[in-house]
């Protein structure tokens, strides 16, 4: 016959378990605690606790980087899973009657990609909220968003710009994007299709075509992801995409084609301060869609 316990269980704080895993996928303290919009002391001490509770050293740290060791690889699966349960079990009992307004602003790719299949859910979920969507560039949204005038902001910003506070979505690579078969990127000068002034994603994809001295030619120009594949797929130009976008219609241009990579981009989700519960609510959905597509490599839900 077992014994029973003479003490309770230990319990691992959810607020810790969020900054663990926003460490393990910025591989910074300091991305991690703008991400979660903590100071990096704090955060370095709430993983201090965590390793003197479980016992194991949940990260190795040199001068430049952090990475999971075999203990923290591990417990970064439980962290997922606890941190998505409890969401589950929020949403279930404590935000199904919320009601009021929630205004988030979102640049186009994802308002096509994202933007449906996660408003779906909250609708389901939180029948009583009113969601008003803007769609529109980054550094558009970031005035609207800084003015109080939307709630929650998709944000893309390019990785090696100084960092924008929010919380990193994920991180993508930004490649030259050309119809399957199509001959535009061996014209000269290259015909681009470029989004409008303001899209974070330009300067760099033509400061790449500079470098190595590739001419080039604004042959079709729009604010919208829907103007951009048309243009790719009418082989008129060549456009910067991000990769988790392009379809299987669309062929990356690389190297091999002359082509420079522009570089990479974080999306980041950008609260406003106190937020009220159906804010944290809508919050929560587009977290657990993007960690849905960190797993699966695909937005939609199953």
């Amino acid at each position: 016959m077992n014994a029973p316990l003479n003490h309770p269980l230990m319990m691992l704080d959810p607020d810790v378990l969020r900054s663990f895993v926003a460490i393990a996928e910025t591989g910074s303290f300091t991305a991690a605690a703008a991400r979660i919009y903590r100071t990096p002391s704090a955060v370095s001490m709430q993983i201090k606790r965590l390793e003197e509770q479980l016992g194991v050293s949940v990260f190795l740290r040199d001068a430049r980087n952090v990475s999971l060791t075999h203990d923290g690889a591990v417990l970064l699966g439980y962290a997922r899973r606890l941190i998505a349960l409890n969401r589950e079990a929020i949403s279930r009992f404590v935000t199904s009657d919320v009601s009021g307004v929630v205004r988030i602003g979102s640049p186009s790719d994802y308002g096509e990609a994202v933007l449906p299949s996660v408003l779906k859910l909250f609708a389901k979920s939180h029948p009583s909220v009113v969601v008003d969507v803007v769609i529109d560039q980054s550094t558009s949204l970031l005035k609207r968003f800084a003015s109080g005038h939307i709630d929650i902001a998709l944000i893309s910003c390019m990785r090696d710009q100084t960092p924008e506070p929010g919380e990193v979505l994920m991180t993508d690579d930004i490649v030259w994007a050309g119809a399957k078969g199509g001959q535009a990127y061996l014209m000269d000068p290259l015909p681009v299709s470029m989004w409008d002034e303001g899209c974070v994603w330009r300067d760099s994809a033509l400061a790449a075509l500079e470098k190595v001295g590739r001419s080039y030619r604004v042959a079709f120009m729009t604010s919208h992801s829907a103007g951009q594949r048309s243009a790719i797929l009418a082989d008129l130009a060549i456009a910067p995409m991000g990769r988790s976008f392009l379809g299987s219609d669309i062929q990356v241009l690389d190297e091999d084609c002359g082509l420079p990579a522009p570089g990479k981009y974080h999306l980041l989700l950008k609260v406003a301060a106190d937020p009220s519960p159906q804010v944290m609510a809508l919050s929560d959905h587009f977290r657990a869609r993007f960690q849905h597509f960190s797993e699966t490599g695909a937005f939609e839900a199953p």
